[in-house]
């Protein structure tokens, strides 16, 4: 079977894949895998047309200068977006369009409020991968491969709120 039609990869060959990734963004870039921040990058650069004066803010200055490492994450997020994308069309894959998890919870609700809900639950998980200083990617992948401490401390927090939060949707806690 071709390996671009299968439904799903092996996991196993898609973390070797995604681990040499961190070759050439090291050697090129000598930057790691990561996404939360080209969301600073994205939205400080949008904030700097209605407030030149924003990139006074350290914090917004160092994500918005025009560097390879601020804009390979945004490449990274665009083409994992579009990879995903292409992915399902090639492969065939169709997902139902909410599990029937959610839909307990969230009764008939309308697309809006689902939509609602999933853009305030993604803002509340990018607000904490700022927080941390990374996210899923950035520690789990990148921050794993270079043993840092903090980003071990990370993923086993990850592990263990996916678990919790898996368990309180399935009415096991």
């Amino acid at each position: 079977m071709d390996l671009l039609t299968r439904k799903a990869w092996s996991p196993y060959l898609a973390g070797i894949i995604i681990g040499l990734l961190q070759i050439p963004a090291f050697l090129l870039i000598e930057t790691a895998l990561g996404a939360s921040s080209s969301y600073v990058t994205v939205s400080g650069m949008l904030a700097s047309y209605l407030d030149p004066g924003i990139d006074k803010i350290d914090y917004v200055a160092r994500h918005i200068s025009a560097t390879g490492k601020n804009w390979w994450q945004v490449a990274l997020v665009i083409g994992v977006a579009i990879g995903a994308f292409l992915s399902m069309k090639i492969s065939g894959a169709v997902r139902p369009r909410i599990s029937p998890i959610w839909s307990r919870a969230l009764g008939t609700a309308s697309p809006g409020k689902r939509y609602a809900i999933a853009f305030v639950a993604g803002f509340i998980m990018l607000y904490g991968a700022r927080i941390a200083d990374g996210c899923t990617s950035g520690h789990g992948l990148s921050g794993t491969a270079q043993l840092a401490v903090s980003s071990m401390i990370a993923v086993a927090a990850m592990f263990a709120g996916g678990i919790a939060t898996a368990m309180l949707a399935l009415r096991r806690i």
